[in-house]
Order: C-alpha cells, then structure tokens, then sequence
C-alpha cells in the first residue's frame, strides 16, 4: 500500500504555526511503520515547493511532490493538510484508489462560522472521499459529518509526538535559554524575608475563532489575582495585536485589575517553546467543544502548571470545568502555592497521557491499521503489498 498526505507550503511557514502541520508528520511516521505500507509520501497543494526548515524530509524518508506526480505514485489519498484538486480526487477514484478526508479541525464551527462572519474559507465538495476519519474530540460531530459528506465516517487515535518540541528546546538552549519548568528564587519582602513570587502565566489561543480564545483565561488570571496578588506576578495574552483596536477587547481588557495595575501584555504570535523560555512559567488555556490541542502536551512536556479545561486531559495539568473562571483561577492558586512541590506526581501523569497518544505504541499502531485495512477492504490493489 503506498500512501499520500496532503500538505500546505506558503511563505514564511513555520511548523509552530498551527499544530495540523506537525500531525501530518505524526501521522505519516506512523503510517511507515505499518508492515503493509511501502510507502508514505506528501501532497503539497501549496506554492513552495518545500517543507518548513524543522522538517528534515530526507531523515524520514519522505517525498514532497505535487498531486499529478503523485497520480502513479499513490494508493490511498489523505485528504489532511490541504484541500485536494476535486478532478484530481474523482481520477484517482476512478482508478480504484481511495480517498480519506482527515478532519483535524473542529468541523462544525469550520463550516459556521465562514457564513456567520463573512470570513474567507475553502467550501469543497462534500461527497470527494470514500470516508472520513474524525478525532476523539469531535465525536459528537459524526452524525453531522456523516450527513455532509455521504460516506462512512470513523474515529482514529489523536497522536502526538515530543520530537519539535525537542528540536526547538535545543535550539533555545544554544541561545543560553531553557524550556522547561523551574522554580524562582523567592524576592525579598519589606520585612527582608523571602516572599513566594508570582506565576508569570502566558495565554496562547489563536483568537480566530470561538472555540479557543483568551477571554475566559484573562478572566481566571485577574480572579486569581483579586484574590491573591502573589500568585500572579504577570499576564501575558498572545495572538492579541489583530484585536488590540475592538472596542470589545479594550473594553474588556480595561476592566481587569492586572491590565489596570500594569501587570498585562499583549504580543502578536510565537511558538511555546521560545516564549515559555523567556517570559513565562505557567499557561492557563481556554477551549470550546475542542478539547485536544497539542499546546497542551506541549506546557506539561515542559512540566509547566497548565490550567485548563479540557476534560480529556481531566487527570493531568490542573483541570478547571467548562467556562468557570472562579475554579480555574482556584487552580491557578494552587499552581502558584504548591507546583514546585508536587512536580514529580504531575510528571507522572503528564507521562500517562504521552504514552497513549504516542504514535509508536502499537494500540495506535493497530488502530490506524485496522483503518486502513477497513478502508481497502474493496480495492482493486492489494492492501497487504510488502514494504519495500
């Protein structure tokens, strides 16, 4: 079985970007430890013609090429990192071949909110793939996926991988900085005895789109703060400069002590590794209906307090329900107070929850075989090829 996965180059790309470019990558490793597949290559649908520089095709044994060199090439399509030429899709179909729509993104919203707030987007047509596979966390959207696309649809394993988050550690070291968490020296109070100092906390959500924003971690920020003005020394919200101008925001923003006492800042993008190396030592996070990220695996690889509420990670980090601000600013008290302390237990659980969404492990192995298999059961080619 030979394999081919979607991707998008454009200029200035970065893997940090967005976390779909490095579950591509993910997923293709896995796929090239499968006994029947012999080969794994990716489709750009973009206009460079290359990888971004964090990813060595040639030690992964990966091709780039583009989608009419890849028409002789290519058994099973992924439709993942970019939408595919629709003649293109109905030709290989024609051929046999079979065609998966990976949905990584949060579907529903992905097909709202373009028509709710006029904002550009790529509309496909729905019936181009034999089945979709959906991630655990957008389970609830089957039936509607089901309907859509008039196919088969089918849950696979959410992975993640540490090796960017390894590759980039390495590089903010040679810069004399250090990813990952460690405990700071306590100040000097008036009365000359050492006082704990404040959690610096980052907020990372893209805020292009209501599933992941910072309105609700800015809000457990200052109500920690309210409540206890050592446990946050400092607020820093990412993804903010396209917002700095909405009344909205300034509105919003002006309201909260750590804005008016001059504790907040707010930056444009930046990856978590260089950020959290420099400014910051706990995250606290925000999701809706989209409760698997890979910033989260990210901050506990860092062993960094992530104070968040995505109830898949409900036995790791510190998990606050829902939209309540009042119990995530509880956590991130009881992140300041005692994180250092109890480090090696949040360790150990942030470990549990990389072994199983470890590409390698063979559970993960077995299910993405088992999805491909299913998908060939049909084919015209046989699904059981030797790899090379």
């Amino acid at each position: 079985m030979r394999i081919g996965i979607s991707v998008i180059t454009h200029t200035g790309q970065n893997i940090w970007e967005n976390g779909l470019g490095q579950n591509v990558i993910f997923l293709a490793e896995l796929f090239q430890r499968l006994p029947f597949v012999q080969s794994v290559l990716l489709i750009d649908v973009g206009d460079q013609g290359v990888m971004p520089a964090q990813v060595d095709l040639g030690a992964r044994n990966l091709r780039l090429m583009r989608a009419h060199e890849a028409t002789d090439e290519v058994d099973v399509i992924v439709e993942m990192g970019g939408a595919l030429d629709l003649e293109w899709l109905d030709l290989m179909r024609a051929r046999g071949k079979k065609v998966v729509f990976y949905c990584c993104g949060q579907p529903y919203v992905s097909l709202a909110e373009p028509a709710i707030f006029w904002k550009p987007a790529h509309a496909p047509r729905p019936d181009r793939c034999d089945e979709v596979w959906y991630l655990p966390k957008d389970a609830a959207f089957a039936p509607m996926m089901r309907l859509l696309h008039r196919c088969d649809v089918y849950e696979a394993p959410f992975i993640w991988h540490p090796q960017f988050v390894q590759q980039r550690a390495l590089e903010v070291e040679a810069l004399g900085r250090r990813y990952g968490y460690a405990a700071r020296e306590p100040v000097a109070d008036a009365a000359g005895d050492g006082a704990r100092r404040g959690l610096r906390v980052a907020i990372f959500e893209p805020n292009i789109s209501v599933v992941k924003t910072s309105s609700i971690p800015m809000l457990v920020c200052d109500e920690a703060y309210r409540a206890d003005t050592r446990s946050v020394e400092a607020m820093h919200v990412l993804n903010t400069l396209h917002l700095k101008d909405h009344l909205t925001m300034l509105h919003f923003a002006n309201s909260l002590d750590l804005v008016q006492q001059h504790k907040a800042t707010f930056y444009g993008r930046h990856d978590i590794v260089g950020f959290m190396a420099q400014h910051a030592d706990a995250i606290v996070a925000h999701q809706w209906q989209n409760e698997q990220n890979y910033s989260y695996l990210d901050a506990l690889y860092g062993d960094y307090p992530l104070i968040h509420n995505s109830p898949w990670l409900k036995e790791a980090g510190y998990y606050y329900h829902g939209f309540d601000a009042r119990e995530g600013a509880l956590q991130l008290q009881r992140a300041a107070g005692g994180h250092a302390s109890g480090l090696d237990d949040y360790r150990a659980r942030s470990q549990q929850v990389f072994a199983a969404v470890d590409p390698f492990n063979q559970r993960n192995l077995d299910a993405y075989a088992a999805r491909l298999l299913h998908l060939c059961r049909d084919a015209v080619f046989s699904p059981y090829t030797s790899r090379l």
